[in-house]
């Protein structure tokens, strides 16, 4: 008697898609792919063939990936979390890769852009992944190789699918770009990266300190990005894991986030995730996420204020005594030492104004409380100086006037003023 597969496992998952595409054709794009799993149970080994070409890491291209649809994945207790929402794809018979935006590269490819994986062109590593520099040979472009590293073929190959999901939904110039992927020799996503690398290299690796202008253009970017991730797309999208050595700065310091790694879709009519594993960095996790597993766009927005901070600062997120930025800043907020707060490699070269924006945003952030924190379009709006954004929330300029962080009160009444002068200038 053949074994059952389960249902809850990643070729499980691909199965049960499968049976409920017999009947769905490209058109059919708001099919409901959950009720139609039921209607259609007729077995296939399409599915199974594609997932053993990964486990095999076979050098037959994979097959086009159309993004389809959303299910929820339940796991097992020995992958990242109990629950995990991966993107469905449907996938060629023949495993014919000719219409894919993304290029297929062999091992042999990735090994001769990274000199062969060298502990020199490895530029960042995680709990579950490597993530190499590399030049391609075939044309030359510079690129991020992420090659993932941790758990069995399974749940390497789950991860691997969640995230090449996630990124096959993502197009914003503020986000990072997949050139292409490879699953000879293991798991690879291929993205494209700039000269100037990521915002954590410059910012704390570099002799050559960053200018005001282009941090404060790296802050704007960067929430243009969460924002289009969080409202723009099809999906919510919660990245997780936002930090300056996930922010790729592309030819004009343009920032692009990176690493979706960690990323989880949020239903519509979802308020939260709650999970039972903690992942992501010291120094960025919100308060509800480390106390209870909550998940939601405040979860990102706490740890952009903490990417704010870094920005002027220019002090890490955690240092090497393990001392948080956030502890070390609210001190000095609370007294009104900006100064203090701000890097001295700028000297006087900066504009008061965005700093003073930049840090009341970043205040804002990183409220203990995740109901205080903004949204991330009331994020962009204040970093762009409308603070007009906040009038229809009277509990934001209530918690802003009484606050005991006289930065507050000052940043506020200095911005209002600023308006009103705007506003009378112009009637």
């Amino acid at each position: 008697m053949k074994k059952k597969v389960d249902s809850s496992s990643p070729v499980g998952v691909l199965e049960d898609y499968f049976k409920s595409s017999e009947s769905e054709t490209c058109s059919s794009k708001e099919h409901n792919i959950d009720s139609e799993s039921q209607q259609n149970s007729k077995p296939t080994s399409r599915w199974h063939g594609f997932v053993q070409l990964l486990k095999s890491r076979s050098k037959k291209s994979l097959a086009t990936l159309h993004p389809l649809s959303v299910m929820k994945l339940s796991r097992s207790s020995s992958m990242r979390e109990a629950t995990s929402m991966v993107p469905i794809f449907h996938v060629d018979s023949h495993f014919n890769h000719t219409n894919s935006p993304w290029k297929n590269f062999s091992l042999y490819e990735l090994q001769t852009a990274t000199n062969y994986f060298s502990h020199e062109n490895l530029i960042g590593k995680g709990g579950y992944a490597e993530v190499y520099k590399g030049r391609l040979l075939r044309d030359g472009q510079l690129v991020a190789i992420k090659r993932l590293t941790k758990g069995t073929a399974e749940e390497i190959i789950g991860d691997f699918l969640s995230e090449l999901g996630i990124m096959a939904h993502v197009n914003h110039p503020n986000t990072a770009k997949l050139i292409g992927y490879g699953v000879e020799g293991g798991m690879h996503l291929v993205l494209q990266l700039s000269p100037h690398g990521s915002l954590a290299s410059l910012l704390h690796g570099s002799k050559e300190k960053l200018r005001w202008s282009i941090r404060y253009n790296i802050a704007l970017g960067t929430a243009k990005g969460l924002l289009y991730l969080h409202e723009g797309g099809q999906r919510r999208i919660i990245h997780r894991d936002i930090k300056a050595a996930n922010i790729l700065l592309g030819e004009d310091f343009e920032p692009q986030i990176c690493d979706f790694g960690l990323a989880k879709w949020l239903p519509e009519q979802w308020t939260h995730h709650t999970v039972t594993k903690f992942e992501g960095t010291f120094g960025y996790l919100a308060p509800e996420y480390l106390l209870h597993g909550i998940v939601d766009e405040k979860t990102d927005v706490f740890a952009f204020g903490v990417l704010l901070l870094e920005l002027v600062s220019g002090r890490r997120a955690l240092d090497y005594s393990q001392q948080s930025l956030v502890l070390w800043a609210k001190p000095l907020l609370k007294k009104n030492q900006i100064r203090e707060l701000i890097d001295p490699s700028l000297r006087d070269d900066y504009n008061s104004r965005q700093t003073n924006l930049v840090m009341l945003v970043a205040s804002l952030c990183i409220q203990p409380s995740s109901i205080r924190r903004p949204c991330m379009s009331q994020v962009l709006q204040l970093l762009s100086g409308n603070l007009g954004c906040l009038n229809g929330n009277l509990s934001y300029l209530k918690h802003m006037k009484k606050s005991r962080i006289a930065f507050f009160r000052k940043a506020l009444h200095e911005e209002l003023a600023s308006a009103e002068e705007c506003n009378s200038t112009k009637s």
